[in-house]
């Protein structure tokens, strides 16, 4: 298995996979985790994903919770506050601010650790051919000394961004879901905390529409959306956060204009060749949902991959990759270009309008709720899901499962708690229930 790129995505889906026993090669052209801070926020769904990896203890290290996000005018005046919460659904908090090199060190720490699986630095792909038939050939140089090979796999995933050669090669272009916006993205360190709000700040206006983040305790990030060729002085735009903070006394880590844009590869598999992440999707980053997608997308295909190429399941597993993933993304998509229109479009006489929108909405019952979870689709009737919907299985049963899939059923003499090895634990009948085996759901070597 040769998985092209080693960020959140590709770093997560190695370690997956080496935990079930696939032999894993990372290529990447940086040698060391890229420096400066690109994804700062991931939920706790991602946290829960994460700490199912060993990572819990290092990830509360490296992250801290937020309390939320405000929206504010261009005074920095509160229309309207969600909250998040200090401990989610899954278990941990639901919003998680960091640094991406402090996640990147501690993911290849945790790849390290495993024996069947390398990473190799300084190395960029530059061509994946796939015949009709055998391997899949991955092409590739040394950055250092351009010194070519060739290495062949069974399987390769396209973590390589949103410049991905493996999504070219594969001859998958863009759907675009929506316009483009030009923005300008400051990352800054303070020598003492600023006295501004510890979540987000989101600037609904416009002509001036920003973002403010306190990422880790003394690093602050700032987004400024550009229209046409307007010139910025970053200091003076950053001032009002600042307080009695002199403007001079930060350091200015990066300032660097960026497209925020909205789209989908228009397919994301050839046979075996995978897109994941930013080489599959690109969303604004309005929710905070750009490397959680990704980190989704290794949570879904690689326990089929892994079943797969052990001979446990058959090839059309692997069409519900993109199946499961691609709507989802596409939906996670729109609903960030829509809540970045809501606090950023319109014009000079919308604008009250807005204000007057946000503050009478987010006094309705259950806005708040819902405006925090809708990154996650909810679970819809089927075999497994009954009239009253589904519900997440609690975390505390994470470490009893692994790395493996179970039943758990409750409330019914024939409750269960099976591995595809072995039963865990009964009540009653070892017995699947009929209402799944005559749904078509069949279980081999249970």
């Amino acid at each position: 298995m040769v998985i092209v790129g080693a960020g959140p995505t590709g770093l997560t889906a190695a370690i997956m996979l080496a935990r079930r026993g696939v032999e894993c090669l990372v290529l990447e052209r940086f040698v060391e985790p890229y420096p400066l801070p690109r994804a700062v926020h991931f939920d706790d769904e991602v946290f829960r994903i994460l700490a199912g990896l060993g990572l819990a203890g290092g990830l509360r290290e490296i992250s801290r919770p937020a309390p939320g996000m405000r929206l504010v005018d261009r005074r920095l005046r509160v229309l309207a506050e969600f909250t998040r919460d200090p401990l989610g659904p899954h278990g941990f908090p639901q919003a998680n601010m960091f640094d991406q090199p402090d996640l990147e060190r501690l993911l290849r720490d945790r790849l390290g650790r495993l024996p069947r699986a390398t990473i190799r630095g300084g190395i960029e792909v530059y061509d994946v051919a796939q015949p009709p038939s055998g391997p899949v050939s991955v092409r590739y140089r040394s950055v250092v000394s351009g010194a070519e090979g060739e290495v062949r796999a069974d399987a390769v995933l396209g973590c390589d961004g949103a410049n991905s050669v493996v999504r070219a090669a594969l001859g998958a272009g863009w759907e675009e879901l929506g316009s483009e916006q030009r923005w300008l993205v400051v990352d800054a360190v303070s020598p003492e905390p600023l006295a501004a709000y510890d979540g987000v700040q989101q600037v609904c206006d416009h002509t001036r529409a920003a973002t403010f983040m306190m990422v880790t305790p003394g690093r602050y990030r700032w987004e400024f959306r550009l229209h046409g060729g307007d010139p910025l002085d970053v200091r003076a735009r950053i001032r009002p956060w600042l307080g009695g903070t002199d403007p001079g006394a930060l350091t200015i880590l990066r300032q660097a204009p960026y497209t925020f844009r909205g789209a989908v590869a228009d397919r994301w598999r050839d046979r075996r060749v995978f897109l994941l992440g930013d080489a599959a999707h690109l969303t604004p980053p309005f929710i905070g949902q750009g490397m959680c997608a990704g980190i989704r997308d290794a949570a879904n295909l690689t326990w089929k991959l892994a079943m797969v190429l052990d001979g446990r399941a058959e090839d059309r597993l692997l069409t519900t990759y993109e199946t499961e993933r691609r709507p989802y993304a596409k939906a996670m998509i729109r609903m960030a270009m829509l809540i970045g229109w809501v606090m950023t479009g319109g014009s000079r006489r919308t604008a009250p309008l807005r204000r007057s929108l946000l503050r009478t909405v987010t006094r309705l019952p259950g806005v708040e709720r819902r405006a925090t979870t809708v990154a996650w689709p909810a679970l819809r009737r089927g075999p497994l899901v009954g009239p009253g919907g589904g519900r997440l299985c609690p975390p505390a049963l994470d470490p009893r499962l692994g790395d493996g899939f179970a039943l758990v059923g409750s409330g019914t003499p024939e409750a269960l708690l099976i591995r595809p090895d072995r039963i865990v634990a009964a009540a009653g009948r070892h017995a699947v229930p009929e209402r799944l085996t005559a749904a078509g759901i069949r279980f081999s070597g249970l």
